[in-house]
């Protein structure tokens, strides 16, 4: 007969002096102390969400729940590793037991004790970006495809593409077919890419990011001695920003969570705008549905805008169909200042009415950087970044390189420069080496035959194909070849003469560069609205030279002080609202609010019948709004000059229609000459 024997439970650990009603708010408090079981936490904007998860974590600990028992899921090691400190802080236990940090932190710990049961050794390497790219540049060398021959997406356009089929679960087919269109002619040569990839990370014992989530959840529903082991040991489970969440983590969350479910999740459905890189905001949505029995927590209380900010936050994100409702409620006294509703002729006065004002609030005490602009697209702050530089106001920019830096903006420049000068090795070299097949080398033998003849020295040269037909190229590359000689030809007139700057670019991008750039860049599209930006605004030169030297001086000022001035004292963020999420500043700018700018125009005309894109679009607008704590301006052009039609009217985003007009105070900005 067998002998019972039982563990007795330690001493008690000593209990915080936290006094969690009166530090946390009603709603707080009441998510805080949440018996076990599943709960979902509605943590509007500015609500103070971390801090609940901060005194969840302590309450658990409080009431003698093991550090090693609690699972703290964030999007951030910066997150995840706050919490921890402020845990911490606020009691006498020991938390280097507990499981804080990123999905693919507490995946790739996972893997590192069992990675040999799916295959893997532990010692697996990780690679980032670069070794991804390299390793699958491998695999496509070792495949029958010759992308000397065809634009074949680069190694870093069918990462992406790989990746969201792995994290939202849809087939590759459909991924290739709804986001990469024009690549859905090779999809019998991009699939096999995808099945010798997987094959190349097992051999040489390498996994990329998405391999940290993908291979963790296949371990836990193929053997289920681990499953059953980490399910024992995750008794309660927090998730920060669900909204956020893929499938993947989802899944993985799900299945950690049995057979307890004493799962927390927290996040705003309002705040949830990233379904571009596959976050599924049905998670959040459907949770009361998947865990039976869920108690909702909804934390309303703001601490962050005035009153009169809140208000109309919560009119715009009103219009929304699929959202849990909730109403934001001020913390703070009223400033009695309405959020400012500004028409504006056009871009260029857009542009000055943001520096006029950043100047004047600097003056009334703000510091630069307690101010922010922000838009809907990278390429929808050019004009501002022009009339900051010329004003000499420092400024950052957080959604990617300044304008005139960026590669595809210098690429389609390369072109114009060598129209321009005959003698630019530099522009020549850089637009050859786009070409399939054409390397360092190649560019240097063309450039010395170019030297060679007569084309160099001429002042005029009526047709570039003339002379660069008769070089010698790469056989595979001898088309691409003939292309990019005849795109040249279109940037002169028949007398030799060189085009305006916007009918270059045109035919530029028409000629060569629109397919090297959905080979060669992932976000295509985005790079495409900076073109066509650039061409607006080139629309305002006739000189060549003229535009080439203004270019090249703001790209100057950008490299040779902007940045670091900016870098060294106070300077104003400039930011897309999908950057500027979890930030906050004094005073908001919200520009380009017309319709095709923000919502964007590709969602305006989406036919699905629950309008999500459209949704989101109205998420990522009260998201720009609830980032500003005084003041916040939102600003639309009435006019968008064109060379070609004169003034194209544009109408004010609809998201602004959608907020009654006492909301509001409407500026009429006029010119002082």
């Amino acid at each position: 007969m067998p002998r019972d024997y039982t563990i007795q439970k330690l001493p008690s650990r000593p209990a915080s002096d936290i006094d969690y009603a009166s530090e946390l708010n009603e709603s707080q408090f009441a998510a805080v102390t949440a018996p076990p079981g599943p709960a979902l936490v509605i943590a509007g904007a500015g609500s103070g969400k971390t801090r609940t998860l901060t005194y969840r974590v302590a309450y658990l600990l409080d009431n003698g729940i093991d550090p090693r028992n609690i699972l703290l899921l964030t999007f951030t090691n910066k997150a995840a590793r706050e919490m921890l400190e402020r845990v911490e802080e606020l009691v006498p236990h020991d938390t280097k037991d507990l499981w804080g940090g990123t999905f693919h932190s507490v995946g790739n710990r996972i893997l590192r004790k069992h990675a040999e049961r799916i295959g893997w050794a532990r010692g697996f390497s990780i690679m980032d970006r670069e070794d991804q790219k390299e390793l699958m540049q491998s695999v496509i060398a070792d495949s029958e495809v010759d992308p000397k021959v065809l634009r074949f997406p680069k190694p870093e356009v069918l990462g992406d593409m790989f990746s969201l089929a792995r994290n939202t679960g849809d087939a590759l087919e459909e991924i290739v077919e709804m986001r990469y269109p024009y690549f859905f002619h090779l999809l019998e040569q991009i699939e096999p890419i995808e099945e010798a990839y997987e094959q190349k990370k097992q051999d040489t014992n390498s996994m990329d990011f998405d391999d940290l989530l993908e291979k963790t959840l296949r371990l836990l529903n193929e053997h289920q001695d681990i499953r059953e082991m980490y399910q024992r040991q995750f008794e309660f489970i927090l998730v920060d920003e669900y909204q956020d969440t893929n499938l993947l983590q989802a899944d993985l969350i799900d299945l950690l969570g049995l057979p307890q479910k004493n799962v927390m999740v927290v996040g705003d459905d309002a705040q949830s705008i990233y379904s571009w890189r596959g976050a599924d905001f049905r998670n959040i949505l459907e949770f009361p549905e998947r865990y039976e029995n869920a108690k909702r927590y909804v934390i309303e209380t703001n601490y962050r805008s005035v009153p009169e900010i809140l208000e109309f936050a919560n009119a715009a994100i009103a219009p929304n169909r699929q959202q849990f409702k909730k109403n934001l409620a001020p913390n703070r006294p009223d400033r009695e200042m309405l959020p400012a509703l500004v028409p504006v002729n056009d871009p260029n006065t857009q542009a000055a009415f943001v520096a006029q004002r950043i100047l004047e609030l600097r003056d009334e005490g703000i510091e630069l950087d307690e101010m922010a602009v922000l838009y809907r697209a990278h390429y929808q702050s050019m004009e501002i970044q022009m009339e900051l530089t010329k004003r000499g106001i420092p400024f950052l920019i957080t959604s990617g390189l300044r304008f005139f830096e960026q590669a595809h903006i210098k690429d389609v420049a390369s072109f114009m420069k060598f129209a321009a000068n005959r003698k630019d090795e530099v522009a020549f070299k850089r637009f050859v080496r786009m070409l399939p097949g054409f390397g360092a080398k190649t560019a240097s033998n063309l450039w010395r035959d170019w030297m060679g003849c007569d084309g160099a020295t001429a002042e005029k040269v009526e047709c570039f194909s003339d002379y660069l037909l008769e070089f010698k190229v790469p056989k595979k590359g001898a088309k691409h070849w003939e292309q990019l000689a005849w795109t040249l030809d279109e940037l002169v007139d028949a007398d030799g003469e060189l085009q305006a700057p916007a009918v270059m670019i045109t035919s530029i991008i028409g000629g060569v560069y629109e397919d090297y750039m959905r080979s060669k860049f992932p976000n295509f599209d985005n790079r495409m609205q900076d073109l066509k930006q650039l061409e607006k605004y080139s629309e305002q030169y006739e000189d060549i030279n003229e535009f080439l030297s203004q270019l090249s001086l703001l790209a100057g000022q950008d490299a040779a002080g902007a940045t670091q001035e900016a870098a060294d004292a106070e300077s104003v963020c400039l930011s897309s609202v999908h950057q500027a999420k979890g930030l906050e500043w004094r005073v908001v700018f919200v520009v380009w609010l017309t319709e095709g700018m923000f919502p964007n125009a590709r969602v305006i005309d989406e036919d699905d019948e629950d309008r999500s894109g459209l949704e989101e679009e109205r998420r990522l607008f009260y998201v720009a709004v609830t980032r500003a704590m005084d003041e916040l301006y939102l600003i639309h052009p009435n006019m968008w000059p064109n060379s070609h039609s004169g003034q194209v009217i544009q109408r004010p985003s609809r998201f602004l229609d959608d907020v009654p007009t006492g909301l509001t105070e409407e500026w009429r900005v006029g010119m002082g000459w």
